[in-house]
């Protein structure tokens, strides 16, 4: 999906009719930030916000998905490519996570093997210290690339004002985190919480 083309699409709507950024925000029960940042083309509505959204603007699902009115004689068409980008999309992010799993799992194998070496081989000190350095860049990558697969595998969903966002690595390194939830900053309403992450739309 084109989330610039959805966002000028969403912006023309609302100005079509008369209405403010503000003022689509407060029919949804969000920030005005919220309804910029899909404007500008930097995330698309969560996907409980996506029949409100189409009911405020008096637009279809799979007009807001095209980013364009559909045509009653291309509908059938335009809904059939909104639901195959949809699940390609949830695909790719399936897989960036088992990617991301597996990565993390070499890595545990590769480091605890070059420290248990490191530490039950008779081997010169310089040798010992290479391992262990080696098993600490190791480490280091590994970690690394499991974040940065696992950052593009979905998004996160803010609790408080329910828009969906991908963190910058930076964010998501430094984020606390349980299996499913990770504390990180909503860009759209500034609050900081436990927001959840998910994989499919």
């Amino acid at each position: 999906m084109d989330q610039s083309k959805i966002g000028r699409f969403i912006a023309d709507t609302r100005k079509a009719k008369s209405l403010t950024q503000r003022q689509l925000a407060d029919a949804l029960s969000i920030s005005d930030k919220t309804v910029s940042k899909w404007e500008t083309g930097k995330g698309l509505p969560d996907v409980s916000l996506m029949l409100p959204l189409c009911g405020a603007l008096d637009i279809t699902v799979n007009d807001l998905l095209t980013g364009e009115k559909v045509s009653a004689s291309n509908y059938q068409k335009k809904a059939e490519e909104n639901m195959m980008d949809l699940i390609k999309e949830n695909q790719e992010n399936k897989k960036r996570m088992i990617l991301s799993i597996i990565c993390g799992v070499i890595t545990i194998i590769a480091v605890c093997s070059l420290v248990i070496i490191a530490s039950y081989l008779e081997l010169p000190a310089a040798v010992r210290i290479l391992l262990i350095l080696l098993a600490l860049a190791t480490a280091a990558a590994g970690v690394g690339a499991a974040a940065v697969l696992e950052v593009q595998a979905g998004y996160y969903v803010c609790p408080a004002c329910g828009a969906a966002f991908v963190p910058t690595l930076e964010e998501y390194v430094k984020g606390y985190h349980t299996f499913t939830r990770r504390r990180l900053t909503c860009p759209s309403c500034g609050k900081t919480s436990m927001c959840r992450h998910r994989i499919v739309r």
